[in-house]
């Protein structure tokens, strides 16, 4: 039964430890998912050229609540597409802001997992050098 619920998922980056295959459970993969939306940047993959957001390139935008509202929509269109059949979609949320004056990008994502019913949450947080 536990495999239904929490089956194992190949690691990323794919890693070759002794045992075999690196493998990680859902809660871990779904997180794993997430950070390669965030890094990969569009046009970066061959065959899915809509795969990414690019947030790095972000970092360094001027402090607007546009580009804010941009990056929220970006991202959640990419995550919805990526997390489909693992996360409820009615559930994802997503807040990108600069909070305080420091040079950092704080991406919130919050969502529940939908074969088991549980919230999960993840902050990442992007130094950068020229918001303002």
């Amino acid at each position: 039964m536990r495999q239904l619920i929490d089956p194992e998922y190949l690691s990323f980056p794919f890693r070759i430890t002794n045992g075999g295959a690196e493998t990680c459970r859902r809660r871990e993969h779904i997180r794993q998912l997430i950070e390669q939306v965030l890094f990969t940047n569009p046009n970066e993959r061959v065959f899915r050229p809509e795969f990414g957001a690019g947030v790095r390139r972000i970092v360094f935008e001027g402090n607007r609540e546009s580009l804010w509202e941009l990056v929220r929509q970006r991202l959640t269109s990419s995550l919805s597409e990526v997390l489909q059949g693992e996360v409820d979609p009615s559930s994802l949320q997503v807040e990108a802001s600069n909070e305080g004056s420091d040079d950092t990008l704080h991406i919130h994502i919050a969502y529940r997992l939908a074969t088991i019913n549980r919230q999960e949450e993840h902050l990442f947080k992007l130094e950068g050098g020229a918001l303002g």
